[in-house]
């Protein structure tokens, strides 16, 4: 396993003119190929915030994020894409695109200054097709596809891109469950047959515990990093939601309603 993306005491949040708006402070995370890791925690705990943060968006208050043992604030944009890509959940913009051209939009990072795709270029985005299960769909425009085919699509983009690191925020946003169920054991294989790290904040916990090989929980007072059946020895689960009537079976692994 190698090491793709590390924070060291990382504190996240937003300036203003007047102030500094501090959301949580001394984040160490650790990110290594092959895993697929989930990001959890309560709605405004800073999720969002944090991927923007360790994905160079935004800068952090103060720590550092390493990508491939380097300062990301140091990347150029191109050599930025060529080791991290995201799959962010705002719409796309109105297109004609079809699924091919799409995903194809991953090679940017590598084409000519008139975009041209070489014949690599081409089998890296058959491939993505092919590993996500969708080059059926390679023809159609991305508008005539379900939500759940579109997210395939936008991970298959990612795939081309062809980065070490996929970083995805909430991708399992209005799915219904079977397709949450099939895009958490795409997000597994992907992560099993081509070594990437995959990490993705969500709100499915029983899923992801269920899949993931690391998670990450965010609360107020924890930040914490460990595999699922170690997070659920310690009870870490039980800190998530200030709510008496949502608790944590530790023997069935997951939350109940009482």
């Amino acid at each position: 396993m190698k090491n793709i993306l590390s924070t060291i005491n990382l504190s996240i949040g937003y300036r203003n003119k007047n102030a500094k708006v501090t959301i949580a402070e001394n984040l160490n995370l650790n990110l290594v190929s092959g895993k697929l890791i989930s990001l959890i925690g309560a709605n405004g705990i800073g999720k969002s915030t944090l991927l923007r943060t360790i994905t160079g968006i935004q800068k952090p208050l103060s720590g550092k994020v390493l990508l491939s043992e380097k300062d990301i604030t140091t990347f150029k944009p191109l050599e930025l894409a060529q080791n991290l890509s995201v799959v962010l959940t705002e719409k796309l913009p109105p297109s004609n695109l079809s699924v091919f051209e799409l995903v194809a939009l991953g090679r940017q990072p590598y084409t000519n200054w008139i975009g041209t795709l070489t014949p690599e270029d081409v089998t890296k985005v058959n491939e993505a097709l092919e590993l996500t299960q969708i080059t059926h769909l390679s023809r159609k425009k991305h508008f005539e596809i379900s939500d759940g085919q579109l997210q395939k699509v936008l991970i298959a983009r990612a795939l081309a891109q062809d980065t070490p690191l996929i970083i995805l925020d909430e991708p399992t946003t209005h799915l219904d469950l079977l397709h949450k169920v099939s895009l958490f054991k795409l997000l597994k294989k992907l992560t099993q047959e081509t070594q990437k790290c995959i990490l993705f904040s969500t709100h499915d916990i029983d899923l992801a515990i269920q899949l993931s090989d690391e998670m990450i929980i965010m609360t107020p007072d924890l930040f914490v990093q460990d595999e699922p059946c170690n997070l659920i020895s310690k009870g870490s689960f039980a800190t998530l939601f200030k709510d008496e009537h949502i608790v944590f079976d530790a023997e069935k692994g997951k939350f109940v309603i009482t």
